[in-house]
């Protein structure tokens, strides 16, 4: 096996181990459930942004703590306004009618929530079919619409990562802590 090989195998091997964890607190967290979830979306219950705002923060520390000592090298993706709004639209709708995003559609899967299987499965398994179906149209019409290449924060404003991350950080604990 080449060296290239093993190390996608261990990339995957870890992505593997994070998504179980990551999947067993969303639903140690009830994040899992419909009802916390059209709480959240009806600004009754603050339990999923707690819990997400709470993932963005250890995150975004943890990501930037492994690059600054070299461990993680980063490379974004380019983007679009095209990409977000109609990204966007679809992930709202979905989330809109079945009251579940893709990653508590899996973990409410795994809590054996029929609503879940039948209705997410099968729109996330329809949904990529038809954005596959539609990607050769849809790339140069609308996903290519307002291209801002890799950009991030911190190139934009031309400053360390530090510079933007301990500012967010600190905005999003406070929030946090209005929230608690």
């Amino acid at each position: 096996m080449s060296k290239s090989n093993t190390k996608k195998n261990s990339q995957l091997i870890w992505g593997l181990i994070f998504g179980i964890i990551f999947g067993f607190l969303l639903q140690k967290g009830g994040v899992t459930k419909y009802d916390v979830i059209v709480g959240q979306l009806l600004l009754v219950d603050q339990t999923v942004l707690i819990i997400m705002l709470s993932a963005v923060l250890t995150g975004m520390i943890g990501i930037h703590a492994f690059k600054a000592f070299g461990l993680v090298k980063l490379a974004p993706k380019s983007g679009s306004i095209g990409q977000n709004v109609f990204g966007g639209l679809i992930f709202g709708i979905g989330f809109a009618l079945l009251g579940y995003c893709p990653g508590t559609i899996a973990g409410a899967i795994g809590n054996g929530y029929l609503d879940a299987l039948t209705g997410g499965l099968a729109g996330i398994m329809i949904g990529a079919g038809l954005f596959a179906a539609l990607y050769p149209q849809l790339r140069p019409k609308i996903l290519k619409v307002g291209n801002f290449g890799d950009l991030t924060l911190p190139r934009l404003f031309k400053v360390n990562d530090w510079v933007v991350v301990i500012p967010v950080a600190l905005l999003i604990f406070l929030l946090l802590l209005f929230l608690r």
